[in-house]
Parts: C-alpha cells; sequence; structure tokens
C-alpha cells in the first residue's frame, strides 16, 4: 500500500530532469470515500490530479474495454512480468521518508519531549509513520494497526455511513477519546491524502480551523518562500481563509473544487500553500521548491507537530489566538439527497433564471458560477452576502448534493441561511422537474 502523496513526490523527483521519458502514476483506493467506493485516480507527469480532457478519455477508453468484455486487455503471467525489461523495485518508502526534512522541520521533532498519537485508519500511512518516528526520533504512538479492507472498525458517520474521513468527528470518534493522552494527535484517510487533528486543549479541530493555523504558521516561519507566493484554497473554504490571507498580505487564489486546479501554481512556487475545507492540503518545500502536486496528509500531520513545537502551543491553542484577532467564523457543511438529473441541473444553473437578491435579511452582493481564481465552472453556484456565503455543488461519487454554509455573525444566523438556500435549490430543482 502506498500513500497518494508518496506516488506524487516520486513522480515530480524522477521527472524533475526528464524531458521525455517522464514518468506519472495510477492510485487504486476509495479514499475518505466508503470501502465500496473505491476507484482510479490517476496522477499526470506533473505529479498532481489530471485536468478533466485527460480522465474524460480514461473514462471513455474504460467504458470501451468494459463494452468489448475486455477483449482488448492483455494479460501476462506475474512470474513473467516481474522479469520483463519494463518492471524495477523502487524504494517509495525511503525516497519520500528521507526527503522529509526539505519540506518540515524534522529536527526539531525529533528532540521534542511532546506525545504524539497517530491513528492511520486501516490505511497506507501505517508503514510510513513507523519509518518516520524510527528514523527521526518522534515520540509517536500508533493508536490503531488495525487493516482491514471492509473497515468494520471504523466509527459510523453522521449518516450512519462509513466512511474514513479525518474531516469527520463522528469518524475520529476514537482519536478524539484518546485526547488527553497526546499533546497533538492527527489521523489520515486510507491512501493518506488528507488529515484530521485533535488535540489536548479542544479536541476535534474543523479541518477549516486547521487549515488557518497552517497557513498562517507556514507563512510566517517558511522565509526562503517567494515574497509574492499565494495562499490556494477552494472556494467552499472558509472565508477565514480569506482574513488570514489579507492579514498576511498574501495575494489569495480562490479555485473551483479539485485540486487539480491547485497543480501548476505548485509546479512553478506561486503557491505557497494549497488547501480545501475536506482536510486536504499541500505545501512547498521549505527553499519554495515543490513538494507534491496532490494533498499529503502527512506533512500535515507533521506540520502540526513542528508548530506546537516551535510555538509551544498545540493547534487547538494556535487557533484560539488566531480568532481572537480576527473573529469567529461558523460553518457548515452538510449532504442532502439528490438525483442524477438534479444534480446534472446544478451543474448546469444558469443564476439568470434564478435572480437571488436577498438572503436571510442581508443584500446578496454577488452570485456566482465561476471561481475567481482561474474563471472556471465550480460545477454549481456560490451566493455571498456582506455576512454570510452559501455554496451548493453536486457530489462526484454520491446520490447527494452538498450545501456548504458560512457566517461571520452567529450559528442562528447560519442556519438560516441554510434554509434560504435549501429553498433556492429546491427551485432549481423543480425548474428541472418540469423540462
Amino acid at each position: 500500500m502506498t500513500p497518494t502523496p508518496v506516488i506524487s513526490h516520486a513522480i515530480i523527483a524522477y521527472n524533475r530532469r526528464r524531458a521525455r521519458g517522464q514518468a506519472d502514476g495510477i492510485v487504486i483506493t476509495p479514499s475518505h470515500n466508503p470501502p465500496e467506493s473505491g476507484g482510479l485516480k490517476y496522477d499526470a507527469p506533473t505529479g498532481g490530479p489530471a485536468d478533466s480532457r485527460v480522465t474524460d478519455w480514461i473514462e471513455k477508453k474504460a467504458n470501451e474495454l468494459l463494452e468489448n468484455n475486455l477483449r482488448d486487455v492483455h494479460r501476462i503471467p506475474w512470474a513473467r512480468a516481474q522479469r520483463a525489461a519494463t518492471m524495477h523495485r523502487f524504494d517509495y518508502i525511503a525516497s519520500y521518508v528521507g526527503d522529509l526534512g526539505q519540506v518540515v522541520d524534522i529536527d526539531i521533532m525529533g528532540n521534542a519531549t511532546i506525545n504524539v498519537g497517530v491513528d492511520p485508519l486501516g490505511g497506507a500511512s501505517l508503514r510510513y509513520w513507523d519509518h518516520i518516528a524510527d528514523r527521526y526520533g518522534i515520540r509517536l504512538t500508533i493508536v490503531n494497526r488495525t487493516i482491514d479492507p471492509t473497515f468494520r472498525f471504523m466509527a459510523i458517520d453522521r449518516d450512519g455511513v462509513i466512511r474514513m474521513d479525518p474531516s469527520s468527528p463522528y469518524a475520529l470518534t476514537r482519536l478524539v477519546g484518546m485526547r488527553e493522552q497526546f499533546d497533538v494527535a492527527f489521523a489520515n484517510d486510507p491512501d493518506a491524502d488528507r488529515y484530521g487533528l485533535v488535540t489536548r486543549s479542544r479536541g476535534f479541530i474543523e479541518a477549516n480551523h486547521a487549515l488557518a493555523v497552517a497557513v498562517t504558521y507556514l507563512f510566517a516561519y517558511r522565509t526562503h518562500w517567494p515574497p509574492m507566493c499565494a495562499v490556494g484554497k477552494t472556494i467552499v473554504t472558509s472565508s477565514l481563509i480569506d482574513r488570514v490571507a489579507a492579514r498576511l498580505r498574501r495575494p489569495l487564489l480562490d479555485m473551483p473544487v479539485g485540486f487539480k486546479h491547485f497543480v501548476n501554481g505548485l509546479l512553478d512556487g506561486s503557491i505557497g500553500m494549497a488547501g480545501e475545507e475536506s482536510a486536504g492540503a499541500t505545501f512547498l518545500r521549505q527553499d519554495g521548491g515543490v513538494w507534491t502536486t496532490d494533498k499529503d496528509g502527512l506533512i500535515m500531520g507533521l506540520l502540526a507537530i513542528e508548530s506546537t513545537v516551535r510555538t509551544g502551543r498545540d493547534p487547538g491553542e494556535q487557533y484560539a489566538a488566531l480568532v481572537n484577532d480576527l473573529c469567529e467564523s461558523y460553518y457548515a457543511r452538510v449532504d442532502l439527497p439528490a438525483t442524477s438529473k438534479q444534480k446534472t441541473a446544478l451543474m448546469n444553473v444558469n443564476i439568470e433564471d434564478f435572480p437571488v437578491t436577498e438572503l436571510a435579511g442581508d443584500a446578496v452582493q454577488s452570485v456566482l458560477t465561476l471561481a475567481p481564481g482561474n474563471h472556471q465552472p465550480i460545477g454549481g453556484l456560490k451566493v455571498i452576502t456582506k455576512n454570510a456565503w452559501f455554496a451548493v455543488r453536486p457530489s462526484g461519487t454520491e446520490p447527494v448534493y452538498k450545501l456548504y454554509a458560512e457566517s461571520s455573525k452567529d450559528g442562528i444566523h447560519l442556519r438560516q441561511i441554510q434554509t434560504g438556500a435549501t429553498a433556492i435549490v429546491q427551485r432549481i430543482f423543480a425548474d428541472a422537474a418540469t423540462e
């Protein structure tokens, strides 16, 4: 089992000085989705998720092969494949773990006395954490060594479904219950491109809050990064990140959902850190070079250790100090049922057909179907007022649509935003039903 970010790191390292004969990669994983939702992830020679043009071609070709009963798929015995000239061994663990000092301050972790807990959630990061702890002397305890493809050991999510989702406090019930045992603890999803934080001071840390803390810390301590490299986030990630970027005087890039939109910026160093509300993020090497162009939950866990040691405060305490300066945000994401036809209607909504002028007592300032960061479709819409916003977009893997909302006022106002957003979505669905 090999984590997604390790594949990205290997591709980038291999291709660094090659104009021809470049590597790419494939990962087969359910990621943070239910166990039955396994899928194929293709990483391009950039090391990151391929763009839609490439994935559409893969999807079309795969369906053609299936329709022809796989007649064009050729097989050879495993023993013969091992002897083929195109087959060779590569030590992913040594390559990735040996390079970690390039992206995080691994030395201060080895000298630290804090206790760290890690839950790999039955996934590919398990062996990597063993090697990281042994090589660098980190006081790290793996709280769950179970490997089971059914993931029956997982606590069920809020809707009764098994998801290996470290952005969910329900999925991290075990780790949250152990908060008093560790100074800082974290989990990775099965392919280790996501992370979730738990601290003694605050318990479970919401993904948006963890991202805000990471951005604040990195741009303060990565002094060799380009002076104008940007903060990258998806359009449904908390606007708290906007306020952090403004305070840091760093450009902010609001992108559509999908890490493929950050690949080029990470490659050329114009994006220092990229993150999303579903607990995926990565950042540049300490010298400003590219580390991965896909999400990396391992370095996000290590960053939590680094920042705790250096600042003397765990991420929960760092977040409390941050919102004391910038004020709290009230954020929620809910998944609601949607048919294929309804999901299509959301993706193709025409905002001129659904004029929105007021939301929860505030005037609407803008309605977006394109992301400001790259002017690409967001696959839904986002409505913004002075004190709040909401966004809706269909899930790519489940029969639901996702409703994101945030208020800078309070929880009551947040619920009002959600109610208004749901009413707008129902109007879109009703219109689609009459077509």
